[in-house]
């Protein structure tokens, strides 16, 4: 990619692209990829900090270039918090795009059919084998699932051919989610049951999705969704353990930067994964100074020591053993954000709704509960940019940011940005 200016303030960012498969694209305007010249600037420019952002579901390049425009840009508005890291602050931003569109009905309409119900099939069938992953492995079971769909789109008992059709698409593409709540990202959650998921959405409805609105998700489609969350999860978590985790890497052997990791909705998944390596068992070559969960589309127990009703520990626990991140990791709740509070739990583990004054859901996003399972916790309330949190090196904050976050995606204002810095300021020993 390159170097992006945000419109009125002039500050620099770089935007680095990787594939569905973690690679860095070959798509630097000198040739190559990206991340050499963005290592080459570490090395004769010295950043003092470094901080990297991966988005969540994003559709295009220029979504993802706005998102980081609004988040980088509220960062810098803050002046106070910026001069309080002294006159030697040289940093250095990097935005992550990677291809994280979850399925959804963002160009075709339910009401669409009845009119021109064959050619709208058409598009839908061709839309879905491109994110699926083509093939005549996923064509096939798709043109069953699609022309069914066609006859009687909101149909809530699937035909056997559609199921049969579902469990050949699973196959096709490696779906692998049925590890209940302690396996990695793109195992926990429940096992592939369309028909489960036709009552799932259905009663998840009122609740808003990952950047869709409308009705087809509902229906014969909506084994669909469920394909399609386990398939961002696992690219998700591909980036992060393989080409990101290897960039961190060279990154830190580049410059001695502090470096900062901030991750949004199944972004943080990948910051997750970047520390956590291939298998959740890499190493970095030294411990990075903050990470921070923002509405995390992931589960609450991903770093967790015990998980209620299994004998295994999260698939991130390895994160807090090593102490790969020497100062606080923050991460925020909202009880506005229905894509975690409702369409997550609808997507991954198949119920139509979370009951918030239950102890602890067994399948609820970081979004809507937090990092839960460790004793290294402490819950908190999300302050105004003027507040003083006192986070501490080493430990886990959950914020509760319902007073600030409207939406699932509305994390772009002062009170977001302010806590960034103050886990910035937090580790390396002094408050911002």
């Amino acid at each position: 990619m390159s170097f992006q200016k945000i419109p009125q303030l002039g500050i620099e960012y770089a935007l680095i692209h990787f594939d569905d498969r973690g690679r860095e694209r070959t798509d630097d305007p000198e040739g190559g990829v990206f991340s050499r010249a963005l290592l080459e600037k570490a090395r004769s420019e010295k950043p003092s900090h470094v901080f990297l952002f991966s988005h969540g579901w994003k559709g295009d390049i220029p979504s993802a270039i706005d998102q980081y425009n609004r988040w980088i840009g509220a960062m810098w508005r803050l002046e106070a918090d910026r001069q309080a890291l002294g006159p030697d602050f040289r940093p250095l931003f990097i935005g992550l795009h990677w291809p994280s569109q979850p399925w959804g009905e963002e160009t075709i309409s339910a009401q669409s059919f009845g009119t021109a119900g064959a050619a709208i099939a058409g598009v839908l069938l061709e839309k879905a084998v491109e994110h699926f992953g083509g093939g005549s492995d996923v064509r096939a079971p798709l043109e069953v699932i699609v022309q069914a769909f066609e006859q009687n789109p909101a149909a809530r008992i699937l035909p056997d051919d559609v199921i049969a059709a579902y469990s050949e698409l699973a196959r096709a593409v490696g779906f692998s989610a049925g590890d209940g709540t302690s396996g990695a990202p793109d195992e926990d959650g429940a096992p592939l049951d369309p028909q489960a998921a036709v009552r799932a959405e259905r009663l998840a409805s009122v609740g808003e999705s990952f950047g869709t609105s409308g009705s087809i998700r509902s229906g014969i489609l909506s084994g669909l969704r469920q394909v399609s969350f386990w398939l961002m999860k696992h690219r998700a978590r591909t980036v992060g353990e393989q080409g990101m985790h290897t960039f961190v890497n060279d990154l830190q052997r580049a410059c001695d930067a502090n470096i900062h990791l901030m991750g949004h909705s199944f972004g943080c998944i990948v910051v997750s994964s970047i520390l956590g390596g291939p298998g959740g068992n890499g190493v970095l070559t030294r411990p990075v100074n903050s990470a921070v969960l923002v509405q995390g589309a992931m589960s609450l127990w991903s770093y967790a020591e015990d998980i209620p009703e299994s004998d295994k520990p999260g698939y991130f626990r390895q994160i807090l053993a090593k102490r790969t991140v020497s100062g606080p990791i923050l991460t925020t709740q909202s009880v506005n954000d229905k894509a975690i509070g409702i369409a997550f739990p609808a997507a991954v583990g198949l119920i139509g709704e979370v009951d918030f004054a239950a102890k602890l859901p067994k399948f609820g996003g970081i979004g809507a509960w937090g990092i839960q399972g460790t004793p290294n916790v402490e819950p908190k309330d999300m302050l105004d940019e003027r507040g003083e949190y006192h986070f501490e090196p080493g430990r886990i904050y959950n914020l509760n940011g319902s007073r600030f976050i409207a939406d699932h995606s509305a994390i772009d204002g002062p009170q977001v940005a302010h806590m960034l810095w103050q886990a910035v300021g937090a580790a390396r020993g002094q408050r911002v």
